[in-house]
């Protein structure tokens, strides 16, 4: 089958996807910038391939011919996913993406309308960002209909790939954004609070992670919080004074640090590092009278799960089981779509 599209094959995890879509007996078609390091891709997996960049929208159209559905891996999405996107209204053609980044899953959720009146689906968050907590969050909202507070709580996050370290040094200018009263807001102090993975609370702090913005719509509770287990380099960053975060959130030093990241960052985690690491989840929710429900679940490594969950929903809308408009992964299949994969545990506490 050719009718979905990976671009972006050859980055670090649009490698994964392509490798693992062949291993399940899938042929998309992968494409990029890079001709030479694409052509080589390609032919060591069988599979026919399409060099163009996103500058040009008509260069995009071209490129999308014949696809019933992309799935994009090339980030930093602030810079590729809209002219991604695009292409996709105007071509009729299903948006899959990896991304995390607050700001354009709120761009792709304002085109909502415009993509059902198209017949696209536009689905952000199709990996590790964020199907796992994305689904987590939905099942607890179940648990307690009329919930008014969310929190999500993420822990066992080991090694990233350049081009996330990229996507997350683009997020430096900000504080820690989280939701209230249905509002993506920017609050002055980074919070901290605490989270049982399974082995007994553990120190959290607050970041502004895809899901302030996708559980929302996922679960149309109006107050979200996303936390990730502390690390050494998490309490730092967390401390960092917010002058110093304007700074490096120049465009000069945005372009220094970039810079410094494809000298000095390995590509990603080896296939030992991901085989040996494991994610882990916590949802909670409040109603107004106090009440709360929990849930926690473990998952397969990010990376690992990203190229399980992200090609199944290509796979699953290039078939045409896809609903127009802006979509999250739980509300295109669901809060147990997480469940479908191997290696996933989900417990109600």
């Amino acid at each position: 089958m050719s009718a979905f599209l990976i671009y972006g094959a050859t980055g670090y995890t649009g490698r994964l996807c392509a490798e693992h879509a062949v291993a399940r007996g899938l042929r998309p078609v992968l494409a990029g910038r890079n001709v030479d390091t694409l052509r080589a891709l390609a032919e060591g997996l069988g599979l026919e391939w399409r060099a163009f960049g996103l500058d040009a929208s008509a260069v995009v159209r071209d490129g999308l011919a014949g696809m019933k559905v992309v799935l994009h891996a090339a980030g930093p999405f602030s810079a590729t996913a809209r002219p991604m996107a695009e292409a996709c209204l105007a071509t009729g053609t299903h948006y899959v993406d990896i991304t995390g980044e607050i700001d354009v899953i709120e761009a792709l959720a304002a085109r909502g309308r415009e993509a059902e009146a198209a017949g696209v689906m536009l689905l952000p968050g199709a990996g590790f960002d964020v199907v796992p907590s994305d689904c987590l969050a939905a099942h607890v909202a179940a648990r307690l209909p009329g919930a008014t507070r969310l929190r999500i709580s993420i822990g066992g996050f080991q090694g990233i790939s350049r081009g996330t370290a990229k996507t997350m040094l683009e997020g430096v200018a900000y504080g820690t954004r989280v939701r209230r009263g249905g509002r993506i807001v920017e609050i002055a102090d980074t919070p901290r609070a605490s989270a049982d993975f399974g082995s007994g609370p553990r120190p959290t702090i607050g970041l502004g992670w895809g899901d302030v913005a996708t559980a929302w719509y996922s679960t149309r509770i109006p107050d979200i919080d996303v936390f990730f287990q502390a690390s050494p380099a998490l309490a730092r960053a967390a401390v960092m004074p917010r002058p110093f975060k304007r700074i490096l959130a120049a465009g000069f030093s945005q372009r220094l640090l970039k810079r410094g990241i494809e000298r000095r960052m390995p590509p990603g985690p080896t296939p030992e590092e991901r085989a040996r690491s494991r994610c882990l989840f916590v949802a909670e929710a409040w109603d107004d009278s106090g009440r709360r429900v929990a849930s926690r679940m473990g998952s397969p490594e990010g990376y690992t799960l990203t190229t399980l969950t992200a090609v199944e929903i290509a796979r699953r809308a290039a078939e045409g089981i896809a609903k127009p408009g802006f979509q999250t992964p739980a509300t295109a299949y669901g809060a147990d779509f997480i469940l479908s994969f191997a290696g996933i545990e989900r417990q109600d506490l």
